[in-house]
């Protein structure tokens, strides 16, 4: 089979329906033996059982081969632990709630991606300034307290001390060097996009559909980064031990099936092999990735018009781009954007102009 990115022709697509068949079938059989158990007669399970497995057949003859990932993102022994490279950290923070229920029309996940000596560097700027406004660097930038000027942000009602603290932290978020990832899922567009089956690869969940297309595009920057070889260090902002496990489960499909457009094998040539949960605490780029976010957010919920968050152009000018952007290569991605299309081909051409 030639090179392919992704899986066009729908094999993994095929294969999870046979999984799924083989399990049906499991049932049936257990149904046919229970009724035989009651005295009932089972004679109508046979027919379902036969439908059942011709259907798993099919599918399996349609999985049938491999998916091969495209030449670029293949790099030496596909073990990226087991070869000398520097990690790439990628931190990953959310805006909204991604529940169907609840009254956020968007969810938004925000990243920064960055290596250890930005880290470094961006701490030590970050504690100078938390230690010239607050006299103390033992707390968290957190959103949306700081642009609603709420609780330790408020300067006691003091505007002009307000406004040079903001100007401050605006300067800070555009002197660190970082480069930024998002995904903004619009919620009520996304549940009709799948009632209409639009997209079987994609998972039914808001927060899990987000990872995936943002994970798509980091591995796209780590093949594509020029100089020493990296690997990803992927770190979610902890939300609870079954919501963590819930996402380190989505974090590890990804390593394992891949997606549509980007195969899994080149996941696991790119990334560690789990992702890493922390809580946001004390000074660390978790808090820009929350800044991010939360931009991403609001951004998103105004339907990507002109209008933009205080800090967007500061962010816009770090987002990942490759080339024309297209195509799984410039770093945000709103979804879906059917209605939208234009204003999001207009501020990727904006982020990615010369």
């Amino acid at each position: 089979m030639g090179e392919t990115p992704g899986d066009p022709e729908g094999r993994r697509i095929a294969q999870n329906r046979a999984i799924k068949l083989a399990e049906a079938s499991r049932v049936a059989l257990t149904l046919k033996s229970l009724l035989g158990r009651a005295d009932l007669d089972p004679a109508d399970c046979d027919a379902l059982i036969n439908t059942i497995t011709r259907a798993e057949r099919s599918e399996l003859m349609r999985s049938y081969g491999r998916v091969s990932s495209r030449r670029r993102f293949k790099h030496g022994s596909g073990q990226p632990l087991h070869e000398a490279r520097v990690p790439d950290f990628i931190f990953i923070d959310e805006s909204g709630r991604s529940e169907p229920k609840s009254p956020d029309r968007v969810f938004a996940l925000g990243a920064v991606s960055m290596r250890q000596d930005d880290i470094d560097s961006y701490r030590i700027a970050a504690n100078e300034l938390k230690m010239h406004f607050f006299g103390r660097t033992d707390f968290t930038f957190h959103e949306p307290q700081m642009r609603n000027h709420e609780e330790l942000y408020s300067f006691g009602g003091d505007e002009y001390r307000r406004k040079v603290y903001c100007e401050a932290l605006d300067e800070l978020v555009a002197e660190t060097n970082f480069v930024a990832f998002g995904v903004g899922i619009r919620k009520g567009a996304f549940a009709e996009f799948m009632d209409g089956g639009s997209d079987p690869y994609l998972p039914f969940d808001v927060y899990a559909v987000a990872i995936h297309m943002l994970l798509e595009r980091y591995v796209d920057y780590l093949a594509s980064s020029s100089g020493t070889l990296t690997f990803g260090r992927v770190t979610f902002e902890s939300q609870g031990s079954k919501e963590d496990a819930e996402h380190q489960h989505e974090y590890v499909n990804l390593l394992l099936q891949g997606t549509q457009w980007v195969p899994e094998g080149a996941f696991r040539n790119w990334l560690e092999t789990a992702g890493r949960f922390e809580k946001k605490s004390g000074t660390d780029p978790m808090e820009l990735a929350d800044m991010f976010s939360r931009d991403l957010y609001e951004w998103t919920r105004g339907d990507c018009h002109a209008a933009t968050p205080r800090r967007w152009d500061a962010f816009g000018r770090k987002i990942y781009r490759r080339g024309d952007g297209r195509m799984g290569r410039f770093g945000v991605k709103v979804f879906p954007d059917q209605d939208i299309r234009e204003l999001i081909e207009a501020h990727r051409a904006y982020c990615v102009r010369d």
